[in-house]
């Protein structure tokens, strides 16, 4: 059997990526804060199990994910593929200005989850007969410096350097198991009206923002989704280590 388990499931992408796999006859289990009832509901060949977890909560996530992987080896497994998507953009804000709180939560959202989850993953599933694929949702800001997303672009290139750092152990140690980044770029999603709501002081590039918006420069998350999960049906093209970005492919 085919599973993929997915975090921010909730909505936007990554209920965007669940669908298409649980289309492509995969059991997805998702988690997110928020329950999504459609997926659940969904008349597919595959099948959704959601997980309500709280990812700035690093010991809950941590044993939800144990639980997970526990439910997961009973199974007969052909397929096995991890999709780190869930991240905050808050706090919007020039730096001397934030909550100390939502700078602690977007770090363990953004950079100590998916750490801690790729450590037990790895760990878990050491001995199986097939290749891992583990995918981490990515930014374009994590390659440069936009004023007020100073925690933002920060927690984005360190997951681009973690996951570059993992896929080359995973080379070094010969285990077939492949890791890779994915950068959505601009998509229509709650997080993009979030950015738009904030204020010029804290957000200097608000107005262009917004613009995207009025403009209908913001693809569907569908649509977006659909260019990871092409990729992920076809595991031969996946490359270990590799930067995917979906400007290069529409």
């Amino acid at each position: 059997m085919k599973y993929a388990v997915i975090t921010g499931t909730s909505k936007g992408l990554g209920a965007s990526i669940a669908k298409l796999l649980m289309e492509a006859s995969y059991h997805v289990i998702g988690l997110a804060r928020s329950q999504n009832d459609e997926l659940k509901q969904l008349s597919t060949h595959g099948s959704y199990q959601h997980y309500q977890t709280d990812l700035s909560d690093l010991k809950a996530t941590e044993a939800t994910f144990n639980q997970i992987i526990h439910s997961l080896q009973d199974k007969e497994l052909e397929s096995l593929v991890l999709v780190q998507n869930a991240a905050v953009v808050t706090p919007i804000e020039q730096v001397g200005k934030q909550n100390n709180d939502q700078i602690i939560d977007h770090v363990h959202i953004n950079l100590a989850s998916p750490m801690i989850v790729t450590n037990i993953w790895l760990d878990a599933w050491r001995n199986t007969t097939f290749p891992l694929i583990l995918v981490n949702v990515t930014s374009g800001a994590a390659n440069r410096s936009v004023y007020g997303w100073n925690a933002y672009g920060s927690t984005k290139a360190a997951l681009d350097r973690y996951t570059k750092t993992v896929a080359l152990e995973q080379e070094e140690l010969e285990t077939e198991n492949k890791v890779f980044l994915f950068d959505p770029s601009i998509m229509d999603t709650d997080m993009q009206g979030e950015i738009r709501s904030a204020d010029k002081s804290q957000f200097i590039d608000v107005e262009k923002f917004k613009a995207y918006k009025t403009e209908n420069n913001l693809r569907d998350t569908s649509k977006v989704a659909k260019v990871l999960v092409d990729r992920l049906l076809n595991p031969t093209l996946v490359k270990n280590g590799e930067y995917l970005s979906v400007k290069d492919i529409i």
